[in-house]
């Protein structure tokens, strides 16, 4: 039979069913250090984030909720005085750089003027106020992190090629060479090519210094990243930059970069698995004019040594029911290392921003010999349950929202919540994904052979 050689899209409900996107503080207050985030919601709100983040709330982090009572929501309450209040505390207790403003739905329906309220706030407390819509209405769960990305770049300082933007460079790949006494140059300065190069996407610091390394490796140096450990040291930004993603669910935050701040996007694929890392780094190399040297035999070394893990998943098959717009880069993946993926299901997809991920999803198909498959854009969860009733996956990634009831149709399920909070960019993180996946897979054989040698028992007793 005759397989596509293009995927075929459908859109199905409409509807998100995915983690709230208010979540994003669970990573990004620990990935801005000096930040301070303030959910505007409700109770529901709160509990949500109480059970989310766990025992994140008993450590002191830098969020908190500004809750809505009735007579917010019923518009007898003056906004403006009621969140000053608030970031005046937060200013006395935590002095923080900056204040993030996460709107939730319920912001969203009443229509509070919560980008009209900031700048007055602002000069009122001193403090910058970042805006962010992160409504379950209009945004999937790792969409969060996009809008507040793409509300930060507005922030970001202008680029201008002078003597003051060349810094020396420190463990987390900021570029920060200092500029001598008679105002010369270092000659590092003609070792650094890439320097014009912003990555945007919150990555641990360890798996960050990974991909800065191996750039590094490349002749290719970080200026930045979006979003930076300090709000004072935000990349700056303008017409000679150039600007590459690390995750696929940043497409808000890529159309900002281009349009508002002048950036050049190297449209790549993700850093995701060792095919995609050698493909990400191979493409920025390109735009550099830079020869890569050694990609493919790293490459080759971390397939073998995860050759274990692949011999556990080779002929499995696997449904992404949509989650976290992380499904694309982790379907390749997952055909590169032998599994059958029947669908992917995924809440939003840009076609432009992750066009050269779908590429490479096709030459992994191909390469693999296998068809391509099927992509539902906004998946209609009751008609993936019904196809799964057809197909019998080994595997279901999936929202928890619907794990346990899949587990009841006897379909083993993984949560692919995991995956947005595991470390799974870079060459060195392979096993790490891959540990994920066959976690359940492993423990139904562990199961099934426990089952075998009791019945044994049993029979000889």
């Amino acid at each position: 039979m005759k397989t596509p050689e293009t995927p075929a899209f459908e859109c199905e409900t409409g509807n998100y069913h995915t983690f709230c996107p208010i979540s994003c503080v669970a990573w990004l207050y620990q990935k801005i250090e000096d930040s301070f985030s303030l959910v505007v919601g409700t109770k529901t709100c709160g509990y949500f984030l109480q059970n989310a983040l766990g025992v994140m709330i008993f450590a002191e982090p830098r969020y908190a909720m500004a809750e809505l009572e009735e007579g917010d929501i019923s518009a007898q309450s003056n906004d403006q005085k009621e969140l000053e209040k608030i970031c005046l505390q937060i200013r006395d207790d935590r002095n923080p750089s900056v204040i993030i403003w996460i709107g939730t739905c319920t912001t969203e329906i009443i229509k509070m003027d919560l980008e009209g309220i900031a700048p007055k706030l602002e000069r009122q407390i001193g403090i910058p106020i970042v805006v962010a819509r992160a409504n379950g209405l209009d945004y999937a769960f790792t969409q969060g992190e996009d809008t507040v990305l793409a509300a930060m770049a507005h922030r970001c300082p202008e680029y201008k090629r002078c003597e003051t933007n060349w810094k020396r460079q420190d463990e987390f790949g900021h570029i920060r060479i200092n500029i001598t006494s008679n105002n010369k140059i270092p000659s590092q300065r003609s070792e650094l090519p890439g320097s014009n190069l912003v990555l945007f996407g919150s990555l641990p610091s360890s798996v960050a210094s990974q991909l800065n390394s191996e750039l590094k490796r490349q002749s290719i140096f970080i200026s930045g990243w979006l979003p930076s450990q300090k709000y004072d040291e935000l990349p700056g930004l303008g017409v000679d930059v150039y600007v590459c993603g690390v995750n696929p669910f940043l497409s808000r935050t890529a159309t900002t970069l281009m349009r508002r701040r002048k950036c050049q996007l190297i449209g790549a694929p993700f850093p995701i698995g060792p095919d995609g890392t050698r493909a990400w780094i191979e493409k920025i190399c390109s735009v550099f004019n830079i020869k890569p040297d050694g990609l493919e035999e790293k490459e080759n070394r971390i397939w073998k040594n995860i050759e274990d893990y692949i011999r556990v998943v080779t002929g499995k098959s696997v449904f992404f029911m949509g989650d976290n717009l992380l499904e694309i880069s982790l379907a390749r993946f997952l055909i590169r290392c032998g599994m059958i993926v029947y669908e992917i299901g995924i809440p939003y997809m840009d076609r432009r921003y992750q066009a050269a991920e779908l590429l490479l999803l096709q030459h992994t198909c191909r390469k693999m010999k296998t068809p391509l498959p099927r992509i539902v854009e906004k998946p209609d969860n009751y008609g993936q349950v019904q196809r799964m009733h057809e197909l019998k996956p080994h595997l279901a990634i999936t929202g928890m929202a619907h794990a346990n009831p899949l587990e009841a149709r006897n379909i083993d399920t993984k949560w692919s919540v995991e995956f947005t909070f595991a470390q799974i960019h870079g060459f060195g993180n392979a096993r790490d994904i891959l540990e994920l996946v066959t976690r359940p897979l492993r423990c139904k054989g562990s199961l099934t052979s426990g089952s075998r040698s009791l019945s044994k028992q049993t029979t000889i007793i």
